[in-house]
């Protein structure tokens, strides 16, 4: 299934929203598939009718990560707030008319979450989100899948994905021995458990290295 496709079925989405009910689309998959870079696709041939609203503006901050003693192990489920996120998914549902809704934003030059950075006006039909942990089954992440009307699954040929990853990390200050000490660590742990979620899908969509729209700057 191409970019093509893609737009077209998320059109066709947008399009079935009504009045009061809003349509969500999820986008997920491990990290470094590139659910970010479709997402941003998405949301730009979408213009006017999709705004994107990452799951990673859901970040715990850096000082509540050194609190828990979770700093070495940011993305795991444990470093975010899903229950925060599902209210987020919550209010987008249903909008109000003349209320925009603020969503919360991740900026990776600080590693911090913003909040109050994305305006989600009423009249928008569709929102677009995309994070490792909307198919988990397990507490306290099990309700995320049902505020969401389709979930793709993105997935990249693992050699790939790893070495986007390791480039990322190091795009944003890690040396190239911490950015794949990381990813063997972390990442790819964090990996495994959203493989386990990939059948609870509407749609997989499986992208070969050539395939795979170039990673994103941020």
């Amino acid at each position: 299934m191409n970019l093509d496709d893609l737009v077209a079925r998320a059109r066709r989405l947008a399009a079935s929203a009504t009045p009061g009910r809003r349509r969500l689309l999820g986008i997920a998959g491990p990290p470094g598939a590139g659910k970010s870079t479709l997402a941003v696709r998405l949301a730009a041939e979408l213009t006017g009718q999709a705004v994107l609203v990452p799951m990673d503006g859901f970040h715990l901050a850096e000082a509540e990560l050194r609190r828990l003693g979770r700093t070495d192990r940011k993305g795991a489920p444990d470093t975010f707030d899903p229950a925060g996120y599902a209210s987020l998914l919550t209010r987008l549902r249903a909008p109000e008319s003349g209320t925009p809704v603020y969503a919360p934003a991740f900026d990776r030059r600080i590693e911090e979450p913003i909040a109050g950075s994305i305006p989600v006006a009423p009249h928008i039909p569709l929102v677009i989100t995309e994070g490792n942990y909307l198919l988990l089954h397990s507490d306290p992440w099990a309700g995320i899948r049902e505020l969401l009307d389709e979930v793709w699954y993105i997935e990249l040929d693992t050699a790939e994905r790893v070495r986007r990853l390791v480039d990322r990390h190091q795009r944003f200050g890690r040396l190239r021995t911490d950015a794949e000490d990381f990813v063997r660590t972390s990442d790819e742990a964090n990996a495994r458990l959203v493989a386990a979620t990939r059948p609870r899908a509407d749609l997989v969509v499986a992208f070969t290295a050539e395939e795979a729209p170039p990673p994103l700057d941020d």
